[in-house]
């Protein structure tokens, strides 16, 4: 999405989109109807930009609280470890088996 100098000297709106799987530059024009559309999708992209950055601050928000239940999961894994091996249990290919006899 740009302003383009032409030859004959004026200044014209372009954007592109896609269309089946190519770019495809699109003629807006000049004059007060392009600066409308060029305003329209200023906004757009601006929209767009914040709508991302809510959903990447949702997401980092998300991944610390994964990250924080990882950290009770491995404390809770190595209490019962811990109280496994206390009781005698021990710990074969990652399968807890009970002492024999």
């Amino acid at each position: 999405m740009a302003w383009e100098r032409r030859d004959r000297g004026g200044m014209y709106y372009t954007r592109s989109r896609r269309v089946d799987g190519r770019v495809v530059r699109e003629y807006i024009g000049s004059g007060p109807a392009a600066e409308l559309v060029a305003l329209m999708d200023e906004q757009e992209r601006a929209r767009l930009e914040a709508e991302r950055a809510a959903w990447l601050r949702e997401r980092h928000e998300i991944d610390a609280g994964a990250s924080s239940v990882r950290a009770l999961g491995r404390l809770i894994a190595d209490a019962l470890a811990a109280e496994l091996e206390a009781l005698g249990f021990r710990n074969h290919r990652g399968e807890w088996r009970r002492p024999r006899g």
